[in-house]
């Protein structure tokens, strides 16, 4: 099986995209008012480099549906994928070898496009240090980069960075309102931000001034030869893609190299 997050990712150091593409207020900004819905992915495929795919959190699709998107983007295409919530908020983490096993039998499918899976997990589990580290051994067994987004406070603790550290994990870094809701660590050679609400408007945008502190911030940590993935969640009226573009053309006026994104708007 081909390494998770180990092939194509490598190529480009900064991919910037979205969390999900199958918005429909993106109809317009996006993606041209006549394109049927079904031709989305291979629109959106040529404007951005990578995307983290938040639909396989509420319903895992079969491997089939995986190879479908493989053959519909073009070579070099990543796709980050969010684990399933049977495993974070069901579970829990516990007993993770089968929800770890048939995930990544899935995932496999997209190949070499394959990028990180993300554990993003509730916001009431608290910190668990054993069932993460068990988690996480299934997904090394499994040829997979992950990184995890705790939500609980009781996670910031050197043993919880141990952890992640000692398996490759990367603690995903991420911002509400423009600010980091995560310590900033570095536990890995990669990286995985997510932009889930700025505070400038029209909501829930980010401004220039975010923008910039985070470019600052992931130059700080990473030299520009390290691969790290950006998301931007904060779909509404298309902020996402505003701002997705907005970050790369500050990252790339910081001297850093970036996949390709929209045209600033």
């Amino acid at each position: 099986m081909t390494r998770a997050g180990a092939g194509q990712d490598s190529l480009v150091p900064l991919l910037v995209g979205t969390s999900g593409w199958q918005y429909r207020d993106w109809r317009g900004l996006l993606y041209p008012p006549g394109l049927p819905q079904r031709r989305w992915l291979e629109h959106y495929a040529g404007v951005y480099a990578t995307v983290e795919n938040d639909g396989t959190f509420y319903r895992l699709p079969p491997r089939e549906t995986f190879e479908d998107w493989r053959q519909r983007t073009p070579e070099g295409f990543v796709m980050a994928v969010k684990a399933s919530r049977f495993l974070t908020h069901v579970r829990h983490l516990a007993s993770p070898a089968e929800p770890v096993a048939r995930l990544m039998h899935a995932a496999s499918g997209l190949g070499g496009k394959l990028g990180p899976v993300l554990l993003q997990l509730p916001p009431t589990l608290a910190a668990d240090a054993g069932r993460l580290a068990a988690c996480l051994a299934e997904f090394t067994r499994a040829g997979a980069r992950v990184a995890v987004e705790p939500r609980h406070p009781s996670w910031w603790s050197p043993e919880i960075r141990h952890v992640l550290a000692e398996h490759g994990a990367a603690l995903c870094w991420a911002d509400q309102l423009g600010r980091p809701v995560t310590p900033l660590w570095r536990t890995a050679d990669w990286g995985y931000l997510r932009f889930h609400q700025g505070a400038a408007r029209p909501w829930p945008r980010y401004g220039e001034r975010a923008l910039r502190s985070w470019v600052e911030r992931v130059a700080g940590a990473w030299p520009d030869d390290a691969p790290v993935h950006v998301y931007f969640n904060n779909d509404p009226g298309g902020a996402a893609v505003a701002d997705s573009a907005a970050f790369a053309a500050l990252a790339r006026r910081n001297g850093r190299t970036v996949t390709r994104t929209p045209a600033r708007a």
